[in-house]
């Protein structure tokens, strides 16, 4: 696995990661255990000052790591958040973000590489998740883009955390560049994968090719009262089928999918994903608190932290080319194409390119 970097602004390349150079079509769219036991339980603890200044991070074999250490719990705005924690507490934090159908563990490799850097690592599950749940029955089981980024700096407030590295990949990216945009002073840096995801629901309205249309069925499928019920009935199998589609190239084990899998039974989970995807069609409603935020979101806004964007060679999912964002980062940007296969799951598939990327974002 290699990767190319393109569009440097402000990054020092590293000249040893660069390699052929990567002619993939894409669609248009708006030591592994030598890590240390203690990291495999993502429970390291050492000297932030030294481990800090590294620049490479030691190796690790994609699947190394299955497990966390013991989650933690703690009410967040509308939410009670479950998530792991991994490095020392009191060094400089890092919070990884997932998307659908995904969750914490696509960061299971990437959380003690950071963590054995001196990195304080947090990965929350999102609303509708594993053991993250809503503190009432009231809520609206709200879906749209802007609450779940709402639920990010909830987060942090809840943590104390007043500056933070964001990275992540999906619904996760589409987060991170969020609260970046909208909360510029709470992010140190972010890491983005498949780039600028800001999007609004009257840019929903633009038809597409019908190329990049067909990819997204299932938007028009969770569209259609039969796509709820199917959805719900068999979540597990539709989630395995969008893995296999958005990483054609990745040989995940039963094991591996299971485990994530096991975060879909979360009772409010089927509501949150169906009411995501009706809302970036206009055909749900959002919350009127919420407002505010999606009108300054339709403007497109300029990202202004240091931001490291990533891409997969073998992307399956939509995405939008790193030359159709490249402008929407104004602060010190670097885009990296990794290499080697790797789809849609880039932390999980190629952890070692995530994890340095967040590293060099924040050096940079």
């Amino acid at each position: 696995m290699h990767f190319i970097a393109i569009e440097p602004r402000g990054f020092p390349m590293d000249t040893t990661k660069i390699t052929e150079a990567i002619n993939q079509p894409r669609r248009y769219f708006v030591g592994a255990a030598a890590v240390t036991a203690a990291a495999a339980q993502l429970g390291i603890v050492g000297s932030t000052a030294a481990q800090t200044t590294a620049r490479q991070l030691p190796s690790v074999t994609p699947g190394t790591h299955t497990s966390f250490g013991p989650l933690k719990q703690i009410d967040a705005g509308v939410l009670s958040v479950a998530y792991a924690e991994a490095g020392p507490p009191d060094s400089s934090p890092v919070i990884l973000l997932h998307g659908w159908p995904y969750d914490i563990y696509s960061f299971v490799d990437v959380a003690p590489l950071l963590a054995s850097a001196g990195y304080r690592v947090i990965v929350p599950y999102l609303r509708g998740y594993g053991a993250t749940r809503f503190l009432s029955s009231d809520t609206v089981r709200n879906g749209q883009p802007s609450a779940i980024a709402s639920d990010a700096v909830a987060f942090m407030d809840a943590l104390k955390i007043d500056k933070a590295i964001l990275a992540g990949f999906d619904w996760g990216a589409r987060t991170v560049n969020i609260v970046s945009a909208l909360w510029p002073e709470r992010c140190t840096g972010t890491v983005s994968v498949s780039g600028y995801l800001i999007g609004s629901q009257e840019a929903g309205k633009m038809p597409l090719p019908p190329e990049a249309e067909l990819q997204w069925w299932y938007q028009f499928y969770f569209a259609t009262e039969r796509g709820r019920l199917g959805y719900a009935k068999n979540r597990h199998d539709f989630s395995r089928l969008i893995w296999q589609l958005a990483s054609p190239k990745w040989k995940f084990d039963d094991a591996t999918f299971n485990r994530t899998a096991a975060s879909f039974d979360n009772s409010d989970h089927v509501n949150v994903v169906i009411h995501n995807y009706r809302w970036r069609l206009g055909l749900a409603e959002g919350e009127s608190k919420y407002d505010d935020l999606e009108k300054r979101l339709a403007q497109a806004p300029v990202i202004t932290v240091p931001t490291i964007t990533l891409e997969g060679d073998a992307n399956g999912a939509p995405h939008p080319e790193p030359s159709a964002y490249a402008k929407k980062f104004s602060g010190r940007y670097e885009h990296r194409t990794i290499t080697g296969g790797i789809g849609h799951n880039l932390p999980q598939e190629a952890p070692q390119a995530f994890a340095q990327a967040v590293v060099d974002v924040a050096k940079g």
